[in-house]
């Protein structure tokens, strides 16, 4: 390593160390133990453009271990990204561009939020199987448009979570060759040295997994660390795993290769220790010669030129191909959201009892054609949550050009794949599992939420309809638990028009995940369903006569309220039926149409909804009453558990009554 490439390592571990100094608050160990990899990586075999950083065909970074954010934000602005010394200097405080983990559209560079270990690795091969399925479609001879590596890097910590086995083990199956994995090999956790809690060889691990396996015994050493990279990017049919071997806090000698190095700024001595230890021309803060920023800005150089040779050969392949072309532009573009509104073919049903699941199957299929940019599956489930599109082809190493996702029995995974995906640019995913199990997918569906990315979440086998699977496998807390989230809708269709408003919903979302929480069990199709489900909530069965109160439901009960509105009605007794099914979208309209649909004056309300009350209070008051879920549920055939639990139209009218009184 030459001085000037010494000192540009440096000037990433000095401006990390001198940034959670001054707030007092950060993660040195990683940016100075990985300092090295990642500037090897980014100056000399990664391709991206500071000057254009959504260039399409970049080779994409994610920090796993997002704790280490400094060493992130000293490489963005080192290269160019726009991230001023001043932005250094605001490391974690309010409003700034470095906040405590990197988050997605907040930060110009930062590919994908992380934070929660192990994230980033199953979106990094969420990245590499879009960079794989595009490559497939529009690649032609001598016009590989869609060429790039996803890079991750990580820490111990990110290998010890589940989650990263759940990807890396599919990731092999898949041979996504355009996947390098860097693990960041200290041998500290915060609680000490690994060997407490972390014993196993990874290397093995990965190798299992279908990975090739490198390892680099001396993280300092640029050379071997660019040698690894290469040899990575040489191997065609298996993603690679490299292990670099590094110190914690490397440079600092009162924490070098310490757990207190982890979690904790290193102190204003050691601050200055480390500068004297590295050669650090200076010890004022936040100070970097010259020479080491023209260093960069050479470096950034090559990524603008290789950027401009891509642009030419992106623009003879849109002459030789324009069919190609117009295709890429519809998969770079949202849906007509109108187009779709106006689509006869897409709103159609027919009038017959039919299961939301398998009506949401339809609707996937119809939208297969409109969207070629849909990509999704399930998680082992695609029989039962319908989730298969017809002559698509399955997604394989074979196959990259199929549009049906096999993710496995690896729900956490699946869904930071999907956010993967759709991060990567140029499709539309889509996941499923059974909706008890959707408590597998949250922490990767909070994500989404935060990075504003509208993935679908399709979760069947909505309530104790279920049956005779039994409590294990029917939902009762799930919803509140979902809608208590802040930027998702949660929408509970009740028939087939509501089940095509749900996908309407989702395929034109912009930045809001939507979960699409659909019943195993045939239910009717109602009269007054329609459109107006978009709206969150609305009339769906008006009172005969001036309103006594209100029935609000979802999904699978809505027509258990009409068939109980019947019978009061039969006593005289007026009542509307509210459909809601999707409570987030009606807290969004307007306070006019809100009191519309629940005038402020009908006080007699009663939610029935197969799940936990969790939630409606908002709606019915403290005059109203619900017919929930109290308990978890059990084994019988589903219409047995229904009377069993009360969600009988004789139950619903007795506690209507009651609140009518």
């Amino acid at each position: 390593m030459n001085n000037l490439e010494t000192m540009s390592v440096n000037a990433i571990r000095v401006l990390s160390a001198d940034a959670i100094q001054k707030a007092n608050s950060g993660h040195p160990g990683l940016p100075l133990g990985s300092a090295p990899m990642a500037y090897e990586l980014w100056a000399h075999h990664m391709n991206h453009n500071p000057k254009n950083p959504n260039w399409v065909n970049r080779d994409r970074f994610i920090l796993s271990g997002g704790h280490g954010s400094m060493l992130l934000y000293s490489l963005l602005h080192l290269f160019g990204y726009g991230l001023t010394l001043d932005d250094l200097k605001n490391f974690r405080q309010d409003g700034s561009l470095t906040p405590g983990h990197p988050e997605y559209g907040h930060t110009v560079g930062v590919e994908a939020t992380t934070g929660p270990l192990g994230a980033g690795m199953g979106m990094a091969v969420g990245m590499a199987m879009a960079e794989a399925h595009l490559a497939a479609i529009f690649n032609k001879p001598d016009f590989p448009i869609m060429d790039h590596y996803t890079f991750v890097l990580g820490g111990d910590g990110c290998m010890m979570e589940g989650i990263s086995s759940e990807a890396f083990s599919l990731a092999g199956t898949l041979g996504l060759s355009k996947l390098i994995v860097l693990y960041d090999s200290n041998n500290i956790s915060i609680e000490g040295g690994t060997d407490i809690a972390f014993t196993e060889n990874v290397q093995k691990r990965m190798e299992a997994f279908g990975f090739q396996t490198i390892t680099v015994e001396d993280g300092t050493d640029l050379d071997a660390i660019g040698k690894a990279i290469e040899v990575a990017k040489a191997d065609k049919k298996r993603p690679s795993f490299i292990t670099v071997k590094t110190q914690i806090g490397y440079g600092c000698p009162a924490k070098q290769g310490k757990a207190s190095a982890h979690g904790e700024p290193l102190g204003e001595d050691n601050v200055k220790a480390l500068k004297e230890n590295l050669g650090w021309p200076t010890q004022e803060s936040f100070a970097v010669p010259d020479e080491v920023y023209e260093n960069y800005k050479a470096l950034a150089k090559d990524g603008a030129a290789a950027e401009e040779k891509w642009n030419a050969l992106f623009e003879a392949y849109a002459e030789k191909y324009p069919d190609m072309k117009k295709q890429w532009d519809v998969y770079y573009s949202a849906v007509d959201a109108d187009a779709l509104m106006k689509n006869e073919e897409f709103w159609a049903y027919e009038d017959k009892a039919a299961a939301t699941r398998s009506l949401s199957g339809k609707m996937i299929n119809r939208l297969k054609d409109i969207m070629p940019q849909l990509f999704g599956g399930s998680a082992d489930l695609a029989p039962s949550n319908k989730t298969y599109m017809d002559n698509a082809g399955d997604f394989s190493k074979d196959n990259y050009a199929g549009r049906n996702l096999h993710f496995g029995v690896r729900e956490l995974a699946m869904a930071a794949m999907a956010n993967g995906i759709i991060l990567h640019g140029g499709l539309r995913p889509y996941v499923a599992t059974f909706f008890v199990f959707s408590d597998y997918t949250k922490p990767m569906l909070r994500l989404a939420a935060l990075m504003k990315l509208p993935v679908t979440y399709v979760l069947t086998h909505d309530s104790i309809g279920v049956g005779e699977d039994g409590p294990t496998h029917e939902p009762i807390e799930q919803l509140a638990m979902l809608r208590a989230m802040p930027n998702v809708n949660v929408f509970r269709p009740a028939d087939a028009k509501e089940t095509a408003a749900g996908w309407y919903l989702a395929a034109t979302s912009k930045e809001t995940p939507t979960v699409l929480v659909l019943s195993r069990q045939n239910l009717p199709q109602l009269a007054g369903t329609g459109k107006d489900a978009l709206k969150g909530a609305y009339v769906v069965s008006e009172a005969k006569g001036n309103m006594d109160g209100i029935f609000i439901a979802s999904g699978s009960e809505v027509a258990l309220a009409i068939e109980a509105q019947e019978k009061l009605a039969g006593e005289g007794i007026n009542v509307r039926v509210v459909s809601m099914p999707c409570m987030d979208i009606f807290r969004q309209q307007s306070k006019e149409y809100q009191e519309s649909v629940l005038p402020g004056n009908v006080r007699a309300r009663v939610a029935v909804e197969a799940a936990a009350d969790f939630g409606w209070g908002a709606y019915v008051g403290l005059d109203g009453a619900s017919v929930t879920m109290q308990s978890f549920g059990a084994s019988a055939p589903g219409g047995t558990l229904f009377k069993k639990f009360g969600f009988t139209a004789e139950h619903v009218v007795d506690v209507m009554k009651q609140v009518i009184k």
